[in-house]
């Protein structure tokens, strides 16, 4: 064994022993990487000491390539026994700090209550889903056709006044029913229909104790072979019940240019007649509009704001109070 090779091993030697001492004294993951890199990477200072093995006699090599290798191992070795350790001490770290003292005492949440409109909305979604309708919802903007023409809005009908809404710069607008909503699920689906569809609506209202702008709606509407008037008065009379009781309920003749029949339906609560909805039998234009036959097929269809409803269930005295996000009125629901 010549002078080189023994320099050679002892330089091995050194390595072994610097990273060692390093890799004892290092404290974090990082830290242990760099090492990794320093010492078993492609410039680290084993590479450089097998840079040497040229010129070393023949028979030294072998030697010395299986003692470089003894070091990158026990290198390695040390890396993994402290990469372990860290781990293992930064595992103890998070559980120590994040551990829960059962016996304090917890914090107070004060738990949410449901909103009188939303509680409303769903109570009535139940009863209907109870009677085998399904919920179906539409977008809130809408095109002229969906909102007026496919209902049979004529373009110079009066009833387009009562139903002003805001008008977009695209020539679409802002719903003033959920009644497209009737008409987009119709294109889309073939009778039977029992829908219920909430949603918000848009109005030229001025706003005062019993109007706004901005409001909820429900829709239902029933299409099916042989459906009449009498359904229509059944399944109205079994909603109203399901809400208010067992009250008086009259149906008073009306009109709307989507239904024919139409009536305007009011139950007696507290001594007085209240409107609650209006209803109707689909019109045939409604129907040849989505491209059922009528002669077939007839329908019925039903509306009313949620506003209403919640007013006279909870007996508000003004319709802003449920859009003014104040606690000292939703604590009470």
């Amino acid at each position: 064994m010549t002078a080189q090779t023994i320099e050679l091993e002892s330089q091995l030697d050194a390595i072994r022993q610097e990273a060692q001492a390093a890799i004892a004294d290092t404290e974090t993951l990082d830290q242990l990487e760099q090492l990794r890199v320093k010492y078993l990477g492609k410039k680290g200072p084993i590479p450089q000491v097998l840079g040497g093995m040229g010129k070393l006699d023949p028979a030294d090599r072998p030697r010395i390539g299986a003692r470089a290798n003894e070091v990158k191992e026990a290198i390695q070795g040390d890396l993994d026994r402290k990469r372990t350790a860290l781990q293992s001490a930064q595992i103890q770290a998070r559980l120590e700090s994040e551990a829960i003292d059962v016996t304090m005492p917890g914090v107070f949440r004060p738990q949410g209550r449901v909103h009188p409109l939303n509680g409303t909305i769903d109570q009535v979604l139940d009863i209907f889903v109870g009677m085998g309708y399904t919920v179906a919802e539409g977008p809130e903007m809408e095109t002229d056709y969906y909102n007026f023409e496919a209902l049979n809005f004529l373009p110079d009908h009066p009833a387009r006044d009562m139903q002003d809404t805001l008008y977009l710069p695209d020539g679409n607008l802002l719903r003033t029913h959920t009644s497209t909503v009737q008409i987009r699920y119709m294109e889309n689906n073939d009778p039977p229909i029992r829908i219920a569809v909430p949603g918000r609506v848009y109005r030229r209202d001025t706003v005062d104790a019993t109007h706004s702008a901005v409001f909820n709606q429900i829709e239902i509407l029933a299409i099916d072979e042989g459906l009449t008037f009498t359904d229509l008065k059944g399944t109205i009379k079994v909603f109203l019940q399901e809400m208010f009781g067992d009250l008086p309920i009259r149906f008073r003749p009306s009109f709307f240019p989507f239904t024919e029949p139409s009536a305007e339906v009011d139950v007696k609560w507290k001594g007085r007649w209240l409107e609650i909805l209006g209803c109707g039998m689909v019109d045939p234009n409604v129907l040849k509009a989505v491209g059922y036959d009528p002669e077939i097929y007839t329908g019925f269809a039903a509306g009313f704001g949620v506003e209403r409803l919640a007013m006279v269930m909870h007996q508000i005295d003004d319709i802003r109070r449920l859009y003014s996000s104040d606690l000292r009125f939703l604590n009470q629901f």
